[in-house]
């Protein structure tokens, strides 16, 4: 096994992890209706809409992304949720994390765009789906 796969793999994992969090702790901790409501705060629209859609894309692109399946759509979908998190929440509140910063967003989002852009890796649904149709093509 080759050291590309297993780094593909454990940016899935990392990646498709924190999006299935983020997207529970909506549903459970935050709850729909705070996340609406932050939502609404911050200008984005159909906030009534917006909140369980993007808690429920996040755990099934996250879920995409652990077990490397429609891995560079999930991933794209995962790096601009991140993107607007960075833009519409934290950019204001500089760099830190601690500060409510965007470091971690911003790390989510080249993380996220790093696998759209490599795709699974050998190590995933997608591998051997991609390597059955190279050889098809042959």
């Amino acid at each position: 096994m080759n050291t590309n796969a297993i780094a593909l793999l454990l940016l899935r994992l990392v990646l498709g992890a924190t999006l299935i969090a983020h997207g529970i702790q909506k549903f459970t901790v935050t709850t729909i209706a705070g996340v609406e409501e932050m939502f609404a705060g911050l200008g984005i629209p159909a906030p009534g809409i917006a909140a369980p859609v993007v808690a429920s894309v996040e755990i099934v692109a996250g879920a995409l992304l652990v077990i490397g399946l429609a891995t560079r759509v999930a991933a794209a979908i995962g790096a601009v949720i991140a993107l607007v998190a960075l833009f519409t929440v934290h950019l204001s509140a500089g760099f830190f994390v601690g500060d409510g910063g965007y470091e971690f967003v911003l790390l989510l989002a080249v993380v996220g765009v790093a696998v759209a852009l490599t795709g699974p890796g050998a190590i995933s649904v997608d591998g051997p789906i991609r390597s059955s149709r190279r050889k098809r093509r042959a």
